[in-house]
């Protein structure tokens, strides 16, 4: 192997010298490589597809809504791990095929990771960066799962083995020389920390954790480090894999303790490799960062949510400012002039600073998605990744300062000795010159042996606490085969099943207090000081939350003493997970790995009644649109629960509930609205600040109520924003001491999180359904407003009336059997909005009023009504006319298969009120809304034809008016001639037999309709009958049983108004035969 060669060369060779020396100042191009994997468990479930495509080192990704949008890219390395792979008898992801396309973690790191390493070896500063969104597989790549070792193991091993050759190789043990390259045995320090919310965490410090975590220093020399960072040396593999596992410990420790997540950290790993070549009296140092970048989709802003909190606060800063520096830095390698690269604005850029532009090779593997849903996320990555490439580096090899200095002290006693050696005492000049010579070759020796001593000193240092971490593991899994113990579980795969927590024999308390001489002491939002109790006696063990503690077990929050199975699932708190793992006797083949960190939350999903069988069409594959918001809805739980423990200790009186938008809503052609995932916030007001545990917001004094919907973009945001609050409310309350409960962090109402100003808010939406305007048929319904849910939230009263030009009704004679006979005629009607009746939203709090929103057809804004304050039932009283023009076939449409959605809105005190902009409206001088017009731009292409049209039309006029005038005159004679026909009594009432059949054609009709009302209201309520999550089999029994009486009343209803329209459609017929047979 190369980098084993580069341990063992003769670094005193002073050509090589010269030859590394040329290079120091050549510029070296970040090196970029790109890697798909396969789809996970969501994306399969989904039925994504996939939209990247790879042909050597090229890499194309399509858009899914746009097959003829595709993008192309070029980077050094691309890797498909998507698929073509199967898995080997030691658990080995392999190729199918010998010589397939699939790249496994051998093949990335041959690539990569050798590469890394040689230049280590060499004397450089060497910098692996992992970039992607969540869930792309960075951590896969960088540390990976199981015998599937990442890069960071397989560089440690291979690091070692090199080592390991060199000391094999050593001739001089006394003085520490290697006879053959004069290398000493080289010394490598192991350093692990992490950045969250721009504070460092040292992951492998022994003492307690500081609150503002350590501190970034710049020195001339060193650049910019972290002050009191813990390095420890080590002297094989194993020592490295098992410091990665507890700074993984600590990592999850502090995760759970300050309620972070871990997609928002950046993790690095420093490894310090120390050459002293004796030959020469230079050190070689360089520094292996590898850095595993937090998720970059958290780096986009809200976008169109427009939060007036910004996003991108100090937990995103790091990220954000990584993309500046990138980009600072691609445009001065294409020539342009970047007057500022501002590596100082954040913790991250500062580390890294010379891994982009600056002293070290450094390599980005980013990591892709290739399923469809993730087009949006897997582009940017790309995007970014091509910046990236045009980086250049100036990588220089490593010596160091104090080597140097020794080098040309000995340089200045070789020239002391040139003058002694001038002397005239030649007997006493060749005695100092020998004297000179050994005290030289004795302070060279003591150096050296202080380098060593030094290093001995570290490595025994290390070495006590290698055997108190050895002794832990190895107590750890004696414990294992004895007791059940609860394993932490995390939504990062890596931290989970780090922490065990053993239950021995007894009564056990968990919590926060951790001076008791049996309890288990865990940290987390929402963790008591005395939370719950473990009681395992004779091989059962129990658990009883205490009194005002969280617990849920299996999904279900339990009260009482529940006793625990093998793999039942814990949450302590609000979101502190365990899976609990029972005697060795209990524990069999099963397999763990389904337990994962969705399991619970989708667990907690399902005892709220949100699962997956619920699919509209009764399909077995889940609609895949269902399945974003589900995974949507079990990802933002947790928080959601987070969130209102984080409300209720910094006293804010802030409720947070998720809810599905559009879950029972349709659209003006009862088709289903796409879905999505919200959270509903309560706030009360300052007389409600203070709430006590367990009490719903909604039982308080409700006049002080506010309420807001918030995306699940400005949930997100506001969430982070909210734990930098509640952050420095607990580093206050441990400097002062203060009392738990009292308010410590005091905002200016426009810079809290967890106030917004009141805005309307959509309560639910009602169909008026437009069919019988074609046949000019009135309509009054009593209408249901829907929630978002299916629930009622009101009742509405409303009237569609066709009508003249003035506004007058029109009466039954007017009435159509086709509607295609309204084609090119003027149309009007009224609609008309009389009454809502038990508003739920006014019933919650007297304070609030309500505004109904509509359009209709092409209108082109929502028109609203005034708004109606402090009444349960808000009379309206609210009449629009609308009127066609030119009545057009995609009118009569539009009425056929159509409804108007009419919206209810909530006022909230200090809200605007909803207008209408009528600027986009056009009304006739009466104030009649215009609809179904021509598009304006078919109105200017016409505009020419029409012209000709016009004077061609003139011209016939006048053609037309004579030839009327001498029809007018043949007309007036046939009436004189009809007036003297003898049967005239039979002739007025053959005239009066058709309009008399259409008089009743159309009450027929409009009985059907009416009739038909009633049905679609059956109808709704079918579709709204749900059973009771509570039910047990009786009530599904009973439910059956309504639900067959329901179907019965709608089949005997629907059956009703047919027959009845067919017997009058029948009778009219009958009625007509007769009357024609006595005309004739």
């Amino acid at each position: 192997m190369r980098e084993l060669n580069s341990v063992q060369c003769v670094s005193g060779s002073s050509c090589t010298m010269r030859a590394k020396a040329s290079d120091m100042h050549s510029k070296d191009c970040v090196k970029v490589a790109v890697r798909v994997r396969p789809f996970n468990k969501r994306e399969r479930d989904a039925g994504s597809r996939c939209i990247i495509s790879l042909v050597s080192t090229s890499i194309s990704i399509q858009d899914p809504r746009d097959c003829h949008n595709r993008r192309s890219f070029c980077f050094d390395y691309a890797y498909w791990s998507h698929s073509g792979f199967t898995r080997d008898q030691t658990g080995l992801f392999v190729p199918k095929e010998l010589g397939g396309r699939y790249a496994d973690q051998h093949s990335v790191f041959q690539d990569l990771g050798v590469g890394i390493l040689e230049n280590a070896l060499q004397g450089y500063n060497a910098t692996l960066l992992a970039y992607g969104q969540t869930g792309s597989g960075k951590s896969y790549s960088m540390v990976g799962y199981g015998p599937n070792k990442g890069l960071v193991p397989k560089l440690c091993d291979r690091l070692f083995e090199a080592i390991g050759e060199h000391q094999e190789n050593r001739q001089c043990q006394r003085t520490g020389f290697c006879s053959k390259c004069l290398l000493m045995c080289p010394q490598v320090f192991f350093s692990m920390l992490e950045i969250y919310n721009e504070q460092v965490v040292d992951l492998l410090s022994r003492g307690s954790r500081s609150a503002a975590g350590l501190r970034v220093r710049e020195e001339l020399q060193r650049g910019f480090y972290v002050e009191g960072l813990r390095k420890i040396p080590c002297e094989n593999a194993l020592q490295v894999e098992q410091l990665m596992e507890q700074g993984t410990r600590t990592r999850t420790t502090a995760a759970t303790q300050m309620n972070a997540n871990s997609s928002r950290s950046h993790m690095l790993i420093i490894l310090q490799l120390k050459q002293i070549f004796s030959k020469e009296s230079i050190t070689k140092q360089s520094n292996i960062n590898l850095v595993d970048l937090a998720g970059s989709e958290r780096q986009r802003s809200s976008g169109s949510e427009a939060d007036r909190l910004k996003e991108g606060t100090a937990i995103n800063l790091s990220l954000t400012t990584l993309g500046n520096v990138i980009s600072a830095l691609a445009d001065i390698a294409v020539g342009k002039k970047v007057v500022h690269i501002p590596y100082r604005d954040s913790v991250l850029t500062k580390l890294l600073q010379s891994a982009l532009g600056g002293n070290s090779r450094t390599v980005m593997i980013a990591t892709l998605s290739p399923a469809d849903i993730c087009y949006e996320e897997s582009l940017s990555t790309l995007r970014y990744a091509e910046r990236a490439k045009r980086i250049q580096n100036r990588a220089v090899v490593n010596e160091s300062p104090t080597e140097r200095l020794v080098k040309e002290l000995k340089a200045e006693n070789a020239r002391l000795l040139q003058k002694l050696s001038r002397m005239d005492q030649e007997g006493r000049r060749a005695t100092d010159e020998s004297k000179e010579l050994r005290q030289l070759l004795t302070q060279n020796e003591l150096q050296i042996r202080a380098i060593q001593t030094l290093w001995e000193q570290h490595l025994q240092e290390a070495l006590k606490d290698w055997e108190q971490q050895y002794a832990n593991i190895t107590q750890e899994r004696r414990m294992m085969q004895m007791y059940p113990y609860i394993l932490n579980i995390n939504e990062d795969a890596q931290l989970s099943g780090v922490v065990k927590l053993f239950i021995q024999e007894g009564e056990w308390g968990i919590g926060l207090c951790d001076s008791a001489p049996r309890s288990i002491s865990i940290k987390g939002l929402g963790i008591q000081e005395h939370h719950a109790v473990f009681r395992n006696e004779q091989r059962r063990v129990t658990l009883t939350p205490l009194t005002g503690s969280k617990v849920i077990v299996n999904g279900n929050a339990v009260y009482e003493t529940a006793e625990l199975q093998h793999l039942d699932r814990l949450i302590l708190g609000s979101n502190c997970t365990y899976l609990f793992v029972g005697y060795p006797s209990e524990r069999g083949g099963e397999d763990w790995g389904r337990y994962d960190y969705d399991y619970f939350q989708s667990e907690l999903a399902a005892a709220e009644g949100i699962h997956l069988s619920e699919s509209s069409t009764g399909c077995s594959q889940t609609d895949p649109s269902l399945l974003a918001v589900f995974y949507d809805y079990i990802q933002l739980m947790p928080m959601v629960a987070e969130a209102n423990q984080m409300s209720q200790e910094l006293s804010k009186g802030v409720e947070f509930k998720l809810e599905i938008k559009n879950l029972a809503l349709s659209d003006s052609r009862g088709h289903d609205l796409q879905k999505d995932t919200v959270v509903r916030v309560t706030a009360a007001g300052s007389k409600q600040a203070s709430v006590a545990q367990g009490v719903s917001l909604l039982s308080l004094c409700q006049k002080d109520v506010s309420v807001w919907m918030w995306s699940k973009a400005k949930f997100v945001n506001r969430k982070f924003l909210m734990e930098e609050v509640y952050q420095q409310f607990k580093a206050a309350q441990h400097e002062d001491n203060r009392v738990e409960g009292l308010p410590a962090v005091v905002l200016p109402r426009d810079k809290d999180p967890f106030w917004d100003p009141v805005e309307p808010l959509l309560l639910g939406t009602a169909h008026l359904w437009l069919q019988s305007l074609a046949f000019r048929i009135p309509l009054e319904e009593q209408l249901e407003v829907l929630g978002s849910e299916g629930t009622e939230e009101a009742i509405l009263q409303a009237q569609l009336i066709p009508c003249t030009s003035t506004g007058l009704p029109l009466g039954e004679d007017d009435i159509l059997i086709d509607p295609s006979e309204v084609l090119g005629r003027r149309l009007d009607f009224q609609l008309v909005l009389d009454q809502c009746c038990g508003v739920r939203w006014i019933r919650e709090a007297r304070n609030r009023g309500i505004q109904i929103g509509f359009r209709v057809f092409d209108c082109g804004e929502l028109l609203y009504t005034p708004a109606v304050w402090h009444n349960i039932n808000p009379l309206l009283d609210h009449r629009v006319q609308f009127t066609s023009l030119q009545t057009s076939q995609r009118l009569l449409d539009y009425l056929q298969s159509s409804a108007v959605v009419l919206e209810l809105w909530g006022l909230q005190e200090g809200c605007s009120v909803l207008s209408s902009s009528l600027g986009a409206v056009r009304m006739t001088a009466e104030g009649i809304f215009i609809i179904d017009m021509l598009d304006p731009q078919a109105a200017l292409s016409d505009s020419a034809e029409l012209s000709c049209s016009v004077r061609a039309l003139q011209q016939d006029l006048e053609k037309q008016k004579s030839l009327n005038e001498s029809l007018r005159k043949e007309n007036h004679s046939l009436r004189e001639q009809l007036n003297t026909v003898k049967n005239g009594g039979d002739g007025v009432r053959g005239r009066s037999l058709r309009p008399s059949c259409d008089a009743e054609f159309a009450r027929a009709l409009k009985v059907f309709y009416h009739s038909m009302t009633s049905v679609r209201g059956q109808l709704q309520r079918l579709r709204r009958h749900r059973p009771s999550e509570e039910s047990d089999l009786l009530g599904l029994r009973l439910f059956v049983d309504e639900q067959s009486r329901l179907l019965r009343d709608f089949s005997e209803q629907l059956e009703d108004s047919v027959s009845t329209l067919k017997q009058d459609i029948a009778a009219i017929v009958r009625r007509k035969r007769e009357r024609s047979g006595i005309w004739s």
